[in-house]
């Protein structure tokens, strides 16, 4: 039944190799469990409807995606939405009620439905150049392991600021965005730093079993680091306890549509499109290849279905009562491990639901102990980087500024944008003309409207 729904035999995958993938994706994204809930609890939200709906939204979507698209990807709240949803929607002094926040989500999910069913997005996997596409398989490495270098504490950010400058700064804007760069610098951490000396014995272990070829060494160096992580205090038992969350007030169906007609929230929905639509596009292209499931042309028969689904769990996050739903890059570690089907993400999908009864040992998981995964892994998405025409200037170019622009700006949609920008610009100016897809000229023009709307405030 698993060989006929999955293919696993022709993707030379097998049950075991598909089941590990699916754990291991599941352990380097776990955190969201803890994190979406307490970020988006600053709108007034209850914390445990929050974990409810992201647990919920991310198994069904993700058991969605294994099922009917049978790609190894995950979903869950995206970072980076959840917080600029947590700051318009802010209980003390946000623009919109978080009710009128998850309806703007919801009618985004509506808007990439369409998109998706008039074949328009899957327009775009045609209209990016390879360059620029094989760029966002190596940016999304170099971000993923940025990711795990700060989980790890192993890269430090060192800030000269004043503690009462950056409580103002992260009182306005939600985070401290407003730091000029000679007012911090990136350092290496203390290696005698229980979490950072923890995640370099991981890296070490992860190493070895990679060296080795070991089977599910990304998993049993996830496992391995967080038992080590014990004594080393960088796994926190103290607290551990059976207890279930209290499910008394969710947040289903607590959207206001109504509220959100008669609000000026063009701008909102307009920021949550833009921002899911490039990074489920980078993460699905960049993960799609390492997988090899994307042809030399970066292009796929599954991208659409796996766009559609993506679109509807949008929506469906936002009923269930959590800010965007979107594509994980920790994907790839389970694609790092060897997942090739869907089967990785049932497993996965399967695993979030679990979480509602099971959060206690999911989420004593340290941050010391994925980290050094994720940080593999963006050595595995590396390759893709032999596949860029460095000879031409005009190809070169596009696909360097997507590559450093995802972990030098902590964003897949910023760099994905920044190649399609500068590689419209250099086939103009060379008179390249016939190479530009007419898409790229609408993908150009949207970027640089919105770039233009975020600089005017």
């Amino acid at each position: 039944m698993l060989e006929r729904l999955f293919h696993l035999s022709e993707r030379r995958t097998d049950v075991r190799t598909e089941i590990m993938a699916g754990l291991t994706t599941f352990m380097t994204m776990a955190y969201i469990l803890a994190v979406n809930p307490s970020i988006l609890s600053q709108t007034g939200m209850d914390p445990n409807a929050v974990f409810f709906a992201t647990a919920v939204s991310a198994g069904l979507v993700t058991i969605a995606m294994g099922l009917f698209v049978n790609f190894p990807i995950a979903l869950a709240p995206g970072m980076g939405l959840n917080a600029y949803f947590a700051v318009v929607a802010s209980a003390n002094g946000g623009q919109f009620s978080w009710q009128v926040a998850l309806a703007a989500v919801f009618i985004s999910g509506i808007i990439f439905v369409i998109l998706t069913v008039t074949k328009i997005r899957q327009i775009l996997v045609e209209a990016v150049p390879t360059g620029i596409k094989s760029g966002i398989s190596v940016g999304i490495g170099l971000f993923i392991t940025i990711i795990g270098l700060k989980l790890s504490h192993i890269l430090v950010a060192e800030v000269h600021t004043s503690p009462d400058v950056i409580k103002t700064l992260t009182a306005q804007n939600g985070f401290v965005s407003s730091l000029h760069f000679w007012d911090w610098d990136l350092k290496f951490g203390s290696i005698l730093a229980p979490d950072t000396l923890t995640a370099l014995i991981g890296l070490a272990i992860i190493s070895f079993l990679m060296a080795k070829k070991v089977k599910g060494s990304i998993l049993y160096g996830i496992i391995l680091t967080t038992l080590i992580g014990i004594p080393l205090k960088a796994t926190n038992v103290a607290n551990f306890h059976w207890a279930l969350p209290d499910f008394s007030h969710l947040a289903v169906g607590a959207l206001d549509l109504q509220g959100a007609m008669t609000t000026g929230i063009g701008t909102l929905i307009l920021t949550f499109t833009f921002v899911e639509l490039f990074d489920t596009f980078g993460t699905l292209i960049g993960t799609g290849k390492k997988a090899g499931l994307i042809d030399e042309h970066g292009n796929s028969p599954a991208i659409g279905k796996a766009m559609l689904v993506d679109a509807l769990g949008i929506s469906f996050g936002a009923l269930m009562g959590t800010s965007t739903i979107t594509s994980y890059v920790e994907s790839a570690a389970g694609v790092g491990e060897g997942g090739r089907t869907g089967l990785t993400s049932v497993t996965t999908g399967v695993l979030f639901l679990l979480a509602l009864v099971l959060a206690p040992i999911f989420i004593i998981i340290p941050d010391a102990a994925t980290a050094p995964a994720l940080i593999t892994v963006g050595l595995l998405m590396m390759s893709g980087i032999k596949e860029i025409d460095f000879d031409d200037f005009t190809e070169a170019l596009p696909a360097f500024l997507t590559i450093i622009m995802m972990p030098f700006t902590y964003s897949i949609a910023n760099g994905v944008s920044a190649g399609i920008v500068f590689y419209t610009f250099l086939k103009v100016v060379t008179g390249k003309f016939k190479e530009i897809h007419w898409m790229m000229w609408i993908l150009t023009a949207l970027v640089i409207y919105r770039y233009i709307a975020l600089a005017a405030g």
